[in-house]
């Protein structure tokens, strides 16, 4: 009766609107993803793979939902079946025991010999060869090899390995006894320990390098320093039995870390050449050191704790002194996680990537001097990837975003640049986002391109100009407009300058009436180092899709704080976290109702994890005057329990009052809205207590809220208890309407 009474209220409180967040909606809303087939659109991903060392490559032609493995060659442009998938699919069936129809091969992992006549590829967890002539015979390899278990990502690895490493003339191999570097003759089998001074405490790495000429070895000294580990309870292992604890290694922001010292070792003479530290003493890391193809030296790479500066440094193998040839310098952070270095053959030139000029560009340095002679590439654009680099021709090929300005900033093309800066050429010039594959020699580009609403189109490009040879392959969307899917609007606003265009995406209903009010929904994850809303075709986003279905419009959009845009427009998020580009946001999703009447805005709820998680608990706390409500999914809540290299990229190194400023752990008191926190017990992602101490704030503020605590789950928005969790919560505070019983919906 309360439940009733309570409702009554709050349905008086909310403008007049049309029935929502009923049984049907979350029927549609559960059923739209077998609606649209999970987003499956034959072509819109054909996957073209190049055969080495050829003009050919094949893809996977879809159509009516049947594969067809299709050979192309490129000089010829004649497309044709990559086998006989009838003759393929019966020698499967026939040595498996189990029916495969021609149409429905998948071959995982498949190659092709540079003339197409051996094919090898997994299925059914086994290896095949496949003589793909007139004599077809396929062999059975055996089984697939099980993957090798990889260390967990936040594992640093120790270096303290045992395996010996020859050297490129094959007569010795290194190896470390003891903490100390030793070196074994082959042919002799007698061994010689260089080092005396390896200790527990300041012992000798495994990673050992040789010179390319033998004579001499480089490696890093390491002092240790204590880890720190995350402790996890697995409460529900299995039905009936006991509680787990788990472990993992867990550093955070301000510990100490390990240093590195590099060192050379003559392996005749067993001179030591211990260089003096003072131009990498204050160590993130260091990575390396990398052997210079004289044998009279080696680089590696200083990242300074904090991330102001940064240093490629030279060791000479000769005299022991370290001299820079790269000086990255910013105030607030290098992004060191951005930066690219390519050593030239010629042993004079290196390309390096930098972000000085506000935009990420490339740089040629002259060994010599370590200065730039001058800059490769210029614009109000940035440079995302380098996809391979023609030293005879001296060209670069990479990727860039922003260099056309009557488009998305964001969207991604393919072009070619000579070393001196000129001849910059676009490869892909269609409009959209391009994904493309070059062949080994760079003559051809095949190229994948959409846009948000455009379904995918592939093409053969000749990579000198762009121009295209052949349409390969077109998505099919018919079947999905014939569900009655309509593609989100791509919205451009000013963010909260009023002039800085912020780009974003409109998810609407199905069913969606202009006439009607809908509240919304803002999908957030805005933490720097990415930009976050979808720029290709996606027909189905699980995330925001059937959200929709209950009466709600959904939007993300990405503000002052993500990255792609400009060095100062990422920049707004150092040292800033609680930020989070929301006044942008603010400023968009206003714009748009001032555009579209239907929109109520005063009914916004948020809900994100990860970084997202805190992002939208930091809403409601600190703009609940715009914010309603917030669902919140294992959220990085207080930046100081959280892992170590995001964090102290973002908010620097000592720890200090920015990490306060932005802990929601600490503004729990200013909570006023709704606030679902949701959190697996296992998340090795970000560290569970994050939200616990979250919930343990607001119980001491007295603040009422919903904790949903999932066994047995990692890192999640919710998985499929907690997206149900989700739907309910915005129901009840957005709409004001009780949700359906879990019961009474049947399409689950």
């Amino acid at each position: 009766m309360l439940r009733f009474a309570i409702l009554l209220l709050t349905l008086s409180a909310m403008p007049a609107c049309f029935a929502q967040g009923t049984v049907d909606d979350y029927n549609r809303a559960y059923a739209l993803g077998r609606k649209y087939n999970y987003g499956h659109v034959d072509n819109a991903r054909p996957n073209p793979q190049w055969i080495d060392g050829t003009h050919r490559f094949w893809y996977i032609n879809e159509k009516a939902g049947e594969n067809t493995y299709t050979l192309v060659d490129a000089d010829s442009r004649k497309p044709q079946p990559l086998f006989d998938h009838k003759m393929l699919a019966k020698a499967v069936s026939d040595k498996t025991g189990t029916e495969v129809k021609p149409g429905e091969l998948h071959l995982e992992s498949l190659r092709a010999s540079s003339n197409a006549d051996t094919l090898w590829f997994n299925h059914g967890g086994l290896r095949w060869m496949y003589l793909n002539n007139r004599r077809p015979r396929l062999d059975n390899l055996g089984p697939v090899p099980a993957p090798i278990p990889q260390p967990h990502w936040m594992v640093v690895d120790e270096e303290r390995g045992t395996e010996a490493v020859k050297s490129p003339d094959g007569r010795n191999e290194a190896f470390i006894r003891d903490n100390n570097v030793w070196v074994r003759t082959l042919d002799t089998h007698a061994e010689r320990q260089l080092t005396t001074d390896g200790t527990l405490g300041n012992y000798y790495s495994s990673l050992i390098s040789w010179s390319p000429d033998s004579r001499k070895i480089a490696l890093n000294r390491i002092r240790p320093a204590a880890k720190r580990y995350v402790h996890y309870v697995e409460s529900s292992p299995a039905r009936g039995s006991q509680p787990i604890l788990h472990t993992q290694e867990y550093a955070k922001p301000g510990d100490e870390l390990r240093f590195k010292h590099p060192h050379i070792i003559d392996i005749e003479s067993g001179e030591v050449i211990a260089p003096d530290t003072r131009l990498f003493d204050k160590q993130y890391d260091i990575y390396g050191p990398q052997w210079n193809d004289d044998s009279k030296g080696v680089t590696f790479e200083y990242n300074e704790r904090g991330h102001k500066n940064y240093r490629i440094l030279e060791l000479s193998a000769v005299d022991g002194s370290v001299r820079p040839l790269v000086e990255e310098s910013h105030d607030k952070y290098v992004n060191y996680s951005r930066t690219f270095r390519h050593m030239l053959a010629d042993g004079a030139r290196l390309i390096w990537s930098s972000e000085r000029d506000n935009y990420n560009h490339l740089y040629m340095y002259d060994r010599a001097t370590g200065r730039p002679t001058h800059q490769i590439t210029r614009g109000p654009w940035y440079v995302r990837e380098i996809v391979d680099i023609d030293e005879p021709g001296e060209k670069i090929y990479f990727t860039a975003n922003g260099v056309n300005p009557d488009e998305d900033p964001y969207f991604i093309r393919y072009f070619s640049i000579n070393f001196d800066g000129s001849g910059m050429t676009d490869l892909t010039p269609a409009p959209g986002t391009h994904r493309a594959t070059l062949s080994s020699d760079n003559r051809y580009i095949v190229d994948t391109y959409s846009t948000t609403s455009d379904a995918p189109v592939t093409v053969l490009r000749d990579a000198s100009d762009g121009r295209q040879i052949m349409e390969v392959c077109k998505a099919d969307i018919t079947p999905l407009l014939e569900a009655g899917w309509q593609a989100p609007e791509v919205f451009v606003a000013p963010g909260r300058d009023g002039v800085t265009p912020m780009w974003g995406i409109i998810y609407r209903p199905s069913n969606f009436d202009p006439t009607k009010k809908y509240p919304l929904v803002e999908y957030i994850y805005q933490g720097p180092g990415d930009q976050y809303v979808p720029k290709a075709f996606l027909p189905f986003n699980r995330y925001n899709h059937p959200l929709t279905e209950l009466g709600f419009v959904v939007v993300m959009v990405d503000g002052m704080g993500t990255s792609f845009r400009t060095r100062e427009f990422e920049n707004v998020c150092y040292k800033n976290l609680v930020d989070a580009g929301l006044p942008d946001h603010i400023a968009w999703i206003k714009a748009a109702a001032d555009k579209y009447p239907y929109l109520d805005i005063d009914r916004v709820g948020i809900y994100g994890g990860s970084a997202g998680g805190q992002e939208s608990t930091t809403a409601v706390l600190h703009h609940p005057e715009f914010y309603k409500a917030a669902y919140s999914a294992c959220g990085c809540h207080d930046n100081r329990m959280d892992k170590i290299w995001w964090n102290e990229q973002w908010l620097g190194y000592p720890i200090d009052e920015s990490y306060i400023k932005a802990s929601n752990v600490e503004n729990a008191h200013l909570l006023t809205r709704p606030l679902m926190l949701v959190v697996g017990e296992l998340d090795d992602n970000v560290d569970p207590a994050s939200t616990m101490q979250v919930a343990d704030a607001l119980i001491k503020a007295n603040k009422d809220f919903e904790l949903v605590v999932l066994p047995g789950v990692h890192h999640t928005l919710g998985e499929e208890y907690g997206e149900h969790k989700r739907f309910d919560f915005f129901v009840r505070t957005l709409l004001g309407t009780l949700p359906p019983a879990w019961n009474e919906i049947t399409y689950k």
